[in-house]
């Protein structure tokens, strides 16, 4: 084996824990498809030679990459107002796709995502290396230029922001329960049976494309607009949405739409549509079995 092909099969190795990371610090799969790539055609480009610990190394490369793509996307003002829809990761409770493990392993769903948004690129940086990844401060520092104590502080900050996103309930069985509920309801019209699952709160958060996201709040009005689910109720299956039970919807057997749950206290309370075509199309979706 030349060494083109032994750093090959060391950055294989490496692979699922590097998307992981990039997808966390991106919101979106396609990005972080992008970084994990770039990282790779560093590293064949690089003297290894000297290199001891060489995930860490691609870690800290994808770190710089990812940094790089948020400091463009925010001087691009790409955001529209109010928080942006992160990707969705589509997968199934089994653990057929190890990479995928990664992502969800530390994931709180989408409601994170949306908070990690909100971060400067550096909090972000320093808050998904260190706190999700176990990445010492020493080295966090060099990729945003600021002393490790400095990057100490902005993981603090960031933390103080992430404790404050609610955790959804664990329990996948009653995720799936009350998700079914709500499908059948949705199907039927059925405006009480409706209310009785979604928390009074709820908040529903719905990206079909270029006009951005819309977010509605409140069980009567989410209640209201059923029939916007009708065909996830009538076409969709069920499937793991970022680790939260869901559906897709795929008329003639091609994905056009998928929506997550949030579960809290035994309702739902939130409620995540991705149906921009360019983000659902690049959804890898395995479904849950019956």
């Amino acid at each position: 084996m030349d060494e083109h092909d032994w750093l090959a099969a060391r950055f294989e190795e490496n692979r699922g824990r590097l998307r992981a990371v990039a997808y966390r610090m991106l919101g979106s799969v396609a990005e972080a498809e992008d970084a994990v790539q770039e990282a790779w055609l560093r590293l064949s480009r690089s003297d290894t030679s000297e290199v001891v610990n060489l995930g860490g190394w691609l870690t800290t490369v994808v770190g710089r990459v990812c940094l790089n793509m948020l400091q463009a996307r925010k001087s691009r003002r790409e955001e529209p107002l109010g928080p942006g829809q992160p990707d969705p990761i589509v997968d199934q409770a089994d653990g057929g796709h190890p990479e995928h493990e990664a992502v969800l392993a530390d994931s709180v769903g989408l409601a994170l995502l949306v908070v990690l948004d909100a971060l400067t690129p550096a909090e972000r940086i320093a808050f998904v290396l260190h706190d999700m990844f176990a990445v010492p401060f020493d080295d966090i520092a060099p990729i945003v230029g600021r002393s490790p104590a400095a990057t100490r502080q902005l993981a603090s900050r960031a933390r103080r922001r992430v404790q404050g996103t609610p955790t959804p309930d664990a329990d996948r069985a009653r995720q799936r329960e009350l998700v079914d509920a709500f499908l059948a309801a949705a199907r039927d019209g059925d405006f009480d049976a409706l209310l009785a699952v979604l928390d009074p709160e709820v908040v529903l958060r719905a990206d079909s494309g270029p006009t951005g996201t819309t977010v509605v709040r409140g069980a009567a009005v989410v209640a209201g607009r059923a029939l916007t689910f009708a065909r996830l109720g009538h076409a969709g299956r069920l499937a793991l949405v970022d680790g939260l039970v869901g559906a897709v919807s795929t008329p003639n057997g091609v994905p056009a739409a998928a929506m997550s749950f949030t579960v809290r206290d035994g309702r739902i309370a939130e409620i995540t549509i991705v149906a921009a075509p360019d983000r659902v199309g690049r959804l890898d979706v395995t479904f849950l079995g019956d």
